[in-house]
């Protein structure tokens, strides 16, 4: 029997100021309740009519080396060797791959909508984790538009990838950047 952890709990705004990206991850599995948890916490993302039209794909355990498999599959024989050996390693000890798609409106105001619901989806996932000590790296590279990996990832004709999660325990915590003053962006008109 195992004590059950506890996490800090924080203040909305602190959260969103303190939460990371994590690009290195120790090799810890995420628990598949806690998982599901963060999951079904992402759900409540604002969605226009309630049409929710979000879906994910997971890859953990030896299916990594499948989505490893699908993005090496998109990649170009000059990207293969510059990265596969590093890609392959990071996707192995990586605990868990999300493909987070959204299914396609062809009325262009409802795409625009669905697409907004997705992206807010994937923060209210990231800031669940963060504060239950889970890293996220949400990643839109080049290969999530390539065929060969849509169809060897589950990518249903109709959809759109938004992203990749890559989840995890944090290996390393990167320093905060930055952010510029809103005031500084702000066009007020009276």
């Amino acid at each position: 029997m195992h004590e059950e952890q506890s996490y800090p709990s924080y203040p909305i705004a602190e959260l969103i100021r303190n939460r990371r990206t994590v690009r290195s991850f120790r090799s810890d599995p995420v628990s598949h309740e806690l998982l599901m948890e963060l999951l079904d916490i992402a759900n409540w993302a604002p969605t226009h009519g309630s049409r929710e039209p979000w879906r994910y794909i997971l890859y953990r355990g030896a299916a990594r080396s499948a989505f490893a498999e699908a993005v090496m599959g998109a990649m170009s024989a000059e990207e293969k060797e510059k990265y596969a050996e590093q890609r392959l390693y990071d996707y192995g000890r990586t605990p868990l791959h999300l493909i987070v798609v959204m299914k396609e409106d062809p009325r262009q105001k409802q795409w625009d909508e669905d697409y907004g619901a997705v992206c807010c989806w994937i923060q209210n996932f990231q800031l669940a984790a963060w504060e239950r000590g889970i890293g996220v790296v949400w990643k839109t590279n080049t290969y999530i538009y390539a065929p060969a990996f849509r169809e060897a990832a589950g990518v249903r004709a109709g959809e759109k990838v938004v992203g990749v999660l890559h989840i995890g325990y944090p290996e390393t915590v990167p320093v905060p950047r930055v952010r510029t003053s809103a005031a500084l962006r702000l066009d007020i008109r009276e």
